[in-house]
């Protein structure tokens, strides 16, 4: 996105929720489908501080994202699906881009560390990047005034060899867990044995704060929680060799864990007398890693979506009201008094008018897309699989939320799955996705 534009914004922002500007957090918790968390009905999971954010603020019963991590970071930091910010996929997989070039390179878009930098916040980036950038640019051009990252290897300052932990053999991907390898504007962390990265991250996000006294921030932290490897965390751990230990049965304790991160973060913003004015939203990236990840249905796009400022946000609890992640750049902007330029394509709408409790409907439909196939949902029909050759499979979900009870109209002659078919094709009409033509040769030869 041209600089240009940047200068398009309302720098002198006039916040819309109060006098002194808001400020914003935007926690994307990665690899959790909403059906993880208490609050939407896990049965196990313990996970108070998450359902008390739901419950004294908003918690959306149907908020979608995309199915896997590298369209929905474009889609959350742009406020645009992939047909407007080219981004349907990981690199080199169907549908995907060239890596870290054209669209791709998210230094060219506008992100929302853009927007909020220039309209006089301080911006801050903490945990998982996975996107594009070079040091000593890295993270800073798009918009975020410091950071601490996860770094990867070709993360790394120049020079800098990594002296921590691994995920798997010596040499492959770095720790993002215990003992990790974390960057920190720009310079390499000396970390131990005992550090556990998403305690660095957090750490790093109450200590900016405490020194952006004199401006408002927004804070974007995309966790490294919740995906795997599934080791123990500090709550878990008894013994040393424990930390290293892969197993799913630490998928629980990874779950609870974030939520503790959460409660850290909101008892150190009341400390710092910040709770009032910040507007919090925790979303997930995806489905859960094995169980709706990577597939174009409603269990891979749907995920945890609240929002919570007891200043900024109406204790409505429970909205059946469609989001997706699209939504996030136009709300935090309302929030925050922030004029978007005329001339650039924003897809999501504002639910800032629910945070004050209006209650009448912003959106008919959300949309999730995923390479070569996408996905719709309306409050009653819901469409998977759809491609640009193949319609896929249409439910009734009547009243439900959360898979139980959809029931599958496809090939239904009943007028009104006939009418919804039609109203799944008006709103895909101009939202294209790419065809990836198949070599059925090889396709034959794998079967064999």
């Amino acid at each position: 996105m041209k600089t240009a534009l940047l200068f398009l914004l309302s720098c002198c922002a006039l916040p819309a929720f109060g006098a002194e500007r808001p400020n914003v957090l935007v926690i994307l918790c990665d690899d959790i489908g909403a059906h993880e968390l208490s609050l939407y009905g896990h049965s196990e999971h313990r996970t108070p501080v998450l359902d008390e954010l739901g419950r004294t603020g908003i918690w959306f019963t149907t908020g979608y994202s995309t199915p896997i991590c590298h369209p929905t970071r474009f889609e959350l930091m742009t406020g645009q699906y992939g047909h407007h910010n080219g981004v349907y996929h990981f690199p080199g997989r169907p549908g995907g881009p060239t890596a870290d070039a054209g669209a791709d390179d998210i230094a060219s878009h506008l992100t929302f560390g853009k927007i909020f930098q220039q309209a006089g916040y301080a911006t801050a980036h903490a945990g998982k990047w996975q996107l594009s950038g070079k040091h000593p640019t890295l993270i800073r051009e798009c918009g975020f005034d410091e950071y601490c990252m996860w770094a990867y290897k070709h993360n790394l300052p120049d020079g800098v060899e990594h002296t921590g932990a691994w995920e798997g053999k010596p040499g492959t991907k770095t720790a993002r867990y215990w003992h990790p390898s974390i960057v920190k504007n720009g310079e390499y962390v000396d970390t131990n044995e005992d550090s556990y990265g998403p305690d660095m991250f957090s750490d790093f996000i109450l200590d900016f704060i405490a020194r952006s006294e004199d401006d408002p921030f927004f804070v974007y932290y995309p966790m490294a929680l919740t995906h795997g490897p599934f080791f123990t965390t500090p709550d878990t751990t008894k013994r040393l060799e424990d930390r290293f230990k892969q197993d799913r049965k630490n998928w629980q304790a990874n779950v609870e864990y974030t939520d503790k991160i959460v409660g850290k973060l909101m008892t150190g913003l009341e400390q710092l007398g910040k709770r009032e004015n910040t507007l919090v939203i925790f979303v997930g990236d995806n489905g859960t890693g094995g169980d709706g990840k990577a597939q174009t249905t409603e269990k891979g796009a749907r995920v945890p979506f609240i929002v919570n400022g007891p200043g900024l946000v109406k204790p409505v609890g429970e909205s059946r009201e469609l989001v997706d992640l699209s939504d996030i750049v136009p709300t935090i902007c309302e929030v925050a008094g922030i004029t978007l330029p005329k001339d650039q394509i924003i897809d999501g709408v504002s639910f800032a008018p629910y945070l004050r409790g209006e209650t009448a409907p912003l959106r008919e439909w959300i949309y999730a897309y995923l390479g070569t196939q996408r996905v719709v949902r309306t409050k009653r029909w819901l469409l998977e699989n759809n491609s640009m050759t193949r319609f896929g499979q249409l439910y009734d979900c009547g009243s439900s939320r959360n898979g139980d009870g959809y029931k599958d109209v496809t090939k239904s002659n009943d007028p009104d799955a006939i009418t919804a078919r039609k109203l799944m094709e008006q709103i895909l009409a101009d939202k294209p996705v790419p065809v990836v033509k198949t070599n059925d040769k090889k396709k034959k030869a794998k079967a064999k």
